[in-house]
């Protein structure tokens, strides 16, 4: 299927890696061309090579730096020569327990995982709506599905964006304007983020890390975790012309973890 995407401009926040970069390469094969941004310069540069190969067709910009900072936010719309989609990204706070975390850490968790994709929003949505066209992807967490206790500051910040986002996607000027706002909920995907927690895991626990993988995905109906390819895919569908009526929703990707109905 012809996704009508050709020739569009997207900006994919922390995507030199897992599931930014999935969605990277998903848009680079629909031949998007893409503004790529991540803290780190060596793997941000080595992405960028990856995807300039991957399609030649399209132009591929790489623009290091702290997505979370004015700066670094400024320095990334200012590379993409128009928004068409945006992908928000960012790696999540670190697990841990209420009672040990002071207004700083509240505060950082905010500015990543909430404040900034609202920002991005701010800065693009309008341009979207009068060229008639918008994609809006904000990559959350399955917990804000079902809430982890040991990621407070996740749950929390995630949650916010959540429900902003469920006022704006309804707006008039924007939903009629053919400009759409969806959030994905990653489940358990094999990135590097899992791997560190499956070591900790191990580690803590004594036990082989293959066994410690091997236990986490027995208990998803899948019995296995999702791929940052799998991810991307789906990225690109909600990105596509065909998905101009869908907007505002939450779309969980889990491998049928999650156990409700609704």
């Amino acid at each position: 299927m012809d996704l009508g995407l050709k020739g569009r401009w997207a900006l994919v926040c922390a995507a030199s890696k897992g599931l930014g970069r999935g969605c990277a390469e998903a848009l680079v094969a629909e031949g998007v061309n893409v503004v790529i941004t991540a803290r780190g310069v060596e793997a941000l540069e080595a992405t960028a090579a990856a995807l300039r190969v991957q399609n030649p067709a399209v132009q591929v910009l790489a623009v290091a730096g702290d997505i979370s900072t004015e700066a670094g936010r400024a320095a990334a719309l200012q590379a993409c020569p128009q928004v068409d989609i945006l992908v928000n990204n960012a790696g999540g706070p670190p697990p841990g327990d209420f009672r040990d975390w002071d207004r700083e850490a509240w505060l950082a968790a905010l500015e990543a995982n909430m404040l900034t994709p609202i920002a991005l929003i701010k800065a693009t949505v309008d341009a979207m709506a009068a060229r008639g066209f918008g994609r809006i992807i904000n990559i959350t967490s399955g917990a804000v599905k079902a809430p982890i206790d040991t990621l407070g500051l996740s749950n929390g910040a995630r949650s916010g964006l959540t429900g902003f986002v469920a006022g704006l996607a309804r707006q008039p000027a924007l939903a009629s304007r053919n400009v759409t706002i969806n959030n994905l909920l990653p489940g358990a995907f094999d990135t590097e983020r899992l791997q560190k927690t499956l070591r900790a895991g191990a580690e803590k626990t004594g036990q082989a890390l293959d066994a410690v993988a091997a236990r986490r995905a027995a208990g998803i109906p899948a019995q296995r975790f999702g791929t940052a390819a799998e991810f991307g895919a789906i990225c690109a569908m909600l990105c596509s012309v065909q998905a101009a009526y869908l907007t505002g929703q939450n779309i969980l990707l889990d491998g049928g973890a999650y156990p409700g109905t609704f």
